[in-house]
């Protein structure tokens, strides 16, 4: 079997890189493969799922005709497991070959699963797909009470899922507040009293070490020898990017596979996006792990259109989230606190029901933002930090309460306006 473009993944991803080569390539065979049997979906509503406010049907993407009308040949329901880069074929985990001139690895992340005593009963789940999700939901009769191992961005959603659904949940994370990859303590003690407001038990500072039951679950065992009765664990501390493939081609890897602005990888053919590279972080300067669902489809256009012949320069990317957990709304983007005092400015306002937190370096750029209750206007904010706009001349006013596009200088405006920001990278350009 032979294609003109592969792309291994049928999420953000690959759905973007595919849309990009067919804007310039109307003709050449494109494949996606994806290990899940499902069309593209938003991963990020798996736990609409099983809160019953999302069927399958309403979770995808794109329609159920996106690879007819793209004329896109779609394998669902098979892993890519090996890769020769000089043959440029790619082996399925039915024997099936496939040769490619252009190859996307957009293969996203694997979820972490700590060491425990007692793995393997009935009541375990992760929670990173549909699949996943479809066995909590099928098994929530059984359970009166569940254990959420992580109090990060997916063990909350995996929670607020539960509580839906009339489970008592407890959280278990190991770091002392919730949340605290997008958010400061302060704002992290905000999330973790409206989560408790739910009637959800918050167990930080702790792990767990065993979980017990026979042959199902029946408990689990903290770190510190407490005992909690509980009918399921959802483990949800974190992912991996999934970097095996590209490491068995000899492919550069670090932490996630390396990329240059073109969303090439060190091997030429070869591009990867999305949760499993490493792509520019405009705010640290360097590549780094991103693993959120717009960077990972503009990532797979950019990768598209330079697979396609279009040079086009990836304009960097950096950590965002907008987020509803639990009645409170949440707006991040970049660094949640300084790696250090020296070089930053911090500017915080907080009220009774909102808080509001900038991080601005040493060339008064904003690199970081954290927004709790009130977000409207953190779309300004973003584009700032997005378009590498000092804040010099407005920066006594940045948390004004009348903040917006009106107090930025006139300059300031034209160039947001205009899209003209100099230093700025678009999609689309050489």
């Amino acid at each position: 079997m032979k294609t003109k473009y592969l792309i291994i993944g049928n999420s953000a991803g690959g759905i973007g890189a595919a849309e990009a080569i067919r804007e310039v390539d109307k003709e050449g065979i494109i494949t996606i493969v994806g290990e899940e049997p499902y069309p593209a979906y938003s991963r990020p509503l798996i736990s609409k799922f099983v809160s019953g406010e999302h069927t399958p049907e309403t979770m995808g993407i794109r329609s159920a005709s996106f690879y007819e009308n793209n004329q896109i040949d779609v394998v669902l329901g098979h892993k890519a497991y090996k890769m020769d880069t000089a043959a440029k074929t790619v082996t399925l985990d039915d024997g099936t070959e496939i040769g490619y001139a252009r190859l996307l690895l957009a293969t996203g992340g694997k979820p972490i699963v700590p060491k425990m005593e007692g793995m393997g009963k009935a009541g375990i789940f992760n929670f990173i797909n549909l699949a996943d999700a479809k066995k909590v939901e099928e098994y929530l009769p059984n359970v009166r009470r569940a254990v959420v191992i992580g109090g990060g961005l997916i063990g909350i959603s995996a929670t607020e899922a539960l509580v839906k659904r009339g489970v008592k949940v407890t959280v278990v994370e190991m770091k002392s507040y919730p949340l605290n990859t997008i958010l400061d303590e302060p704002a992290g003690r905000i999330a973790e009293y409206a989560i408790k407001k739910y009637g959800v038990n918050m167990m930080t500072g702790r792990t767990v070490a065993k979980i017990l039951g026979e042959d199902r679950v029946t408990g689990v065992v903290y770190d510190d020898g407490h005992e909690m009765v509980c009918d399921m664990v959802v483990v949800a501390v974190g992912v991996f990017p999934r970097v095996e493939l590209a490491q068995g081609a000899g492919i550069t890897v670090n932490r996630g596979i390396v990329v240059d602005n073109h969303m090439m990888t060190s091997v030429p053919d070869v591009y990867a996006c999305g949760d499993a590279s490493e792509a520019f972080d405009y705010v640290y300067g360097a590549g780094r792990l991103s693993p959120v669902w717009p960077n990972a489809y503009i990532g797979g256009r950019v990768a598209g259109y330079n697979m396609a012949g279009l040079p086009t320069r990836y304009r960097g990317g950096t950590a965002m989230n907008s987020l509803n957990y639990f009645g409170l709304e949440m707006a991040t983007a970049g660094m949640a606190s300084p790696p250090s005092p020296e070089g930053y400015e911090v500017l915080v306002k907080k009220s009774e029901d909102t808080y509001r937190k900038l991080v601005i370096n040493a060339e008064d750029k904003l690199v970081g933002m954290i927004f709790l209750g009130d977000i409207d206007k953190a779309g300004v904010y973003f584009g700032l930090m997005r378009d590498r706009i000092q804040v010099t001349a407005f920066k006594k006013k940045l948390l004004a309460e009348d903040f917006g596009l009106a107090l930025l200088p006139k300059e300031v405006i034209e160039e947001r306006l205009t899209g003209a920001t100099a230093g700025r990278v678009k999609v689309g350009e050489a």
